[in-house]
This record gives structure tokens, C-alpha cells and sequence, in this order.
């Protein structure tokens, strides 16, 4: 039971979720991402508040109909969400925390929304670019990690400066207090989670009711993405962001090798039928993965971890959530505007088709190769420009005649 309440190590983790993502893509043909679904979610707000939604191309091309729970998408994020919070609640990790001042309530909100606005402009989010787009050898994906990557670096620039610096206040607290969150007691904890496996039940018994075979499979998909998730703490953001400022590259790795796990099984299934997912390789991945990165940097979560620290109890994380829903929003009401010079006239590159299925395969681990290689050097010139740095000056002192 221990080493369910502690954290897991990214690195055992993100390889896991490679293969599941593999896994989730053989059985129901569809990518791991989740910002798609959230602009359906953004759809219903708007048909709620009285828009017309059928006016708005964009819809049409993510599919926006039903309800979440007619949707794979829809099913698999609401197990998602289960998953985190189950494991949260094992870790005890779940306390309710607000922003500790406005400069963090407009780096969530303003964060969230670039976030929301350039993944959708991408068509794709972190997970639908690293885990899935790459490993499904789209070109485009290939173009969005690389500038999202940019734009992490040009966040972690912004956030330095002494606008978002927050000033805390220091509050006295009685010794007495103070606490470890693994020290209480966790029956109310348990009486959680037996709650929340009723309500699963029921769920799944709702689904099964629903004859939509599949969907059970998909809710457990659901559950073990954001179980690892939250156990793992994997986010993206954090893996670039401490790679800029600290020279850390633990997350890093951990994600480059669930990439390169991923796409040996994404291969398989490919070429046992099922269609890979290809998108345009235009100017709108270019400014979406660049918006994309500087977002997640300023809310300081992508949309893992703002997933998984919003069900811990983070409301921070929640206003990014709710950021990321806005941009969508914004980008659904002006793509019919910028999507004919920005995207459509962009090619659809599938690298399995452009050279051939094991030479897309070559080439793709050659792009893994080079980032492994980059990834290299810059710690090894980090360190060395820290230590550099740190290294004390000799001074010579002139003898007196």
C-alpha cells in the first residue's frame, strides 16, 4: 500500500502510457487526445448560452454531436478524470488550494486560453503531437513539437520577468499545524473511494445498458490514463520548463522514450488496417504548436497537468482548464477566417507514405535519434556553463617590493 501512495518515477510511467496509447489506438482507431473533446464541451457551453453552433465549420470537422457520453473521446476523459482522482485520493493528495495571489489567477486563466487557442489551432495538444501524432508518422506533428518546444523556451522568458513575479505574504503558522499529507488519517479517504467505485459500476452498468460494447473498454482506458498520470506527475510543461531553467531532463527522457515505445505499436496496427490520423503541415501548426508552448509555460500546466492538479484540488489548475475551453472557444469563432490561407492549403504529409512504410519508420527513429542527441548536449553545455559559473576566481596578489 506504500508504494501506491507514493509517486511513481516518470521514467517506468511515461512508457507505460506509450504502450496503452498504442493499445487505445489498435482498439478504437482514435487518438489519445484530449483538447478536441474539450472544444466539444466549449460547443455545449455555447448551445447552452444560445449560440448556433451549426454555423461554424470547425464543428463539423471535429464531429460535434451528442453528449460526452455518446463520444469515445467524451468517455474516455470522464475516466480520465475518475482515474486522477482515485489516485489522488490514495496518496491523500487531494486538499483544496487556491492561487496565492491575482498574478497566478491571470497566468491560469491568460495561460490556459493561449494554451486552448494554439493546440486547436494545431489540431492537437501535447498528447495528440508527442504521443500520437509523431508515433502516427504525421508530419505535422513532427512541426508542432518542434515549435511548441520554441515556445517553451520564449515562456520560460516571460514568466522571468518581474510582472509575473507574485509577491506572497509570509503568515506565521503554529508548529502543531504542520502535517506530511501522508500522517492523517485516511478512513474518509477510503469511504471515497468506495463511493467512487459504486458510481463506476453504475456508470459502466449505464454504458452497457446504452449497447455501446466498446465503451467500457474505453471508461478503463480512461482510468488508467489518468490513474498513471497523477501517479507519474507527468507533465510536459514541467519537462521543458525545468529543462530551461534547471538543466533537468528526468521528464524529458521519460517522455522521449514513451514516444519511441509508442510508435513501434502505433506501426503495428497501421499496418494491420487501422487509418493514422494526418493533419495539415501548414503555417497553423507553426503558430499553433509556438502559442501552444508559450501557454502552457505562463499557466504552468499542459493539459496533463492541469487535468491532474485540478482533481488534486488546485484551483489554479482549474481557471487553466477553464482558459483552455475559452481559447478553444475563440479559435472555433474565427478558424472560418484564417483556416483557408493558414491551413487548408497546407499538405497532409504522411511520412509512411512519403518513403515508404519501414523507411517511415527509419526516418521517424532517426527524428528520435537527433532529439536524443540535442537533448545531450544542451544538459552537457547547461552544466557546463553552470559550473563554469560557480567555479571560484583566483586572484594573484602582487608581492610588495
Amino acid at each position: 500500500m506504500n508504494r501506491l501512495r507514493k509517486s511513481w518515477d516518470p521514467l517506468i510511467v511515461v512508457p507505460i502510457l506509450g504502450v496503452l496509447s498504442a493499445y487505445f489506438f489498435g482498439f478504437t482507431s482514435k487518438q489519445w487526445a484530449v483538447t478536441g473533446e474539450f472544444t466539444r464541451w466549449g460547443g455545449h457551453l455555447m448551445n447552452f448560452v444560445g449560440v448556433d453552433t451549426s454555423k461554424f465549420s470547425y464543428f463539423k470537422l471535429i464531429k460535434f454531436q451528442g453528449t460526452p457520453l455518446d463520444r469515445i473521446d467524451g468517455v474516455m476523459i470522464i475516466g480520465m478524470f475518475i482515474g486522477i482522482f482515485v489516485s489522488a485520493l490514495i496518496s491523500n493528495n487531494v486538499k483544496f488550494r487556491l492561487p496565492q495571489s491575482k498574478t497566478r489567477v491571470f497566468q491560469a486563466l491568460g495561460g490556459g486560453i493561449l494554451a486552448g487557442f494554439g493546440a486547436r489551432l494545431a489540431m492537437g495538444c501535447n498528447l495528440a503531437a508527442f504521443f500520437t501524432g509523431i508515433p502516427q508518422f504525421s508530419l505535422h506533428a513532427w512541426i508542432f513539437s518542434i515549435f511548441t518546444v520554441l515556445g517553451t523556451y520564449v515562456g520560460t522568458k516571460i514568466i522571468q520577468r518581474p510582472m509575473f513575479q507574485s509577491k506572497i505574504k509570509m503568515k506565521k503558522v503554529h508548529k502543531k499545524t504542520l502535517y506530511s499529507i501522508h500522517d492523517k488519517d485516511h478512513t474518509t479517504r477510503n469511504n471515497w473511494l468506495l463511493v467512487l467505485m459504486a458510481v463506476l459500476i453504475l456508470f459502466l452498468f449505464f454504458i452497457e445498458y446504452n449497447k455501446q460494447s466498446l465503451f467500457p473498454l474505453v471508461l478503463v482506458f480512461g482510468l488508467l490514463f489518468g490513474f498513471l498520470l497523477e501517479k507519474g506527475q507527468v507533465c510536459f510543461t514541467s519537462g521543458f520548463r525545468d529543462l530551461w531553467t534547471a538543466g533537468r531532463s528526468n521528464m524529458t527522457v521519460a517522455i522521449l522514450l514513451g514516444m519511441i515505445i509508442s510508435t513501434v505499436g502505433t506501426f503495428v496496427f497501421i499496418q494491420n488496417g487501422i487509418p493514422a490520423t494526418i493533419h495539415w503541415a501548414g503555417l497553423n501548426t507553426v503558430f499553433g504548436g509556438f502559442i501552444f508552448g508559450v501557454g502552457i509555460v505562463i499557466a504552468g500546466g499542459c493539459e496533463t497537468g492541469w487535468m491532474y492538479r485540478a482533481m488534486e484540488g488546485q484551483v489554479h489548475y482549474m481557471l487553466v482548464g477553464v482558459g483552455n475551453v475559452i481559447g478553444s472557444i475563440l479559435l472555433v469563432l474565427v478558424w472560418d477566417q484564417i483556416a483557408p490561407f493558414l491551413a487548408y492549403n497546407a499538405p497532409e504529409v504522411n511520412l509512411l507514405k512519403v518513403f515508404g512504410p519501414y523507411g517511415g519508420l527509419i526516418v521517424t527513429y532517426i527524428g528520435y535519434g537527433i532529439m536524443a542527441l540535442l537533448l545531450w548536449l544542451y544538459v552537457r553545455w547547461y552544466f557546463r556553463k553552470v559550473n563554469k559559473k560557480q567555479a571560484p576566481t583566483t586572484t594573484v596578489q602582487e608581492g610588495l617590493s
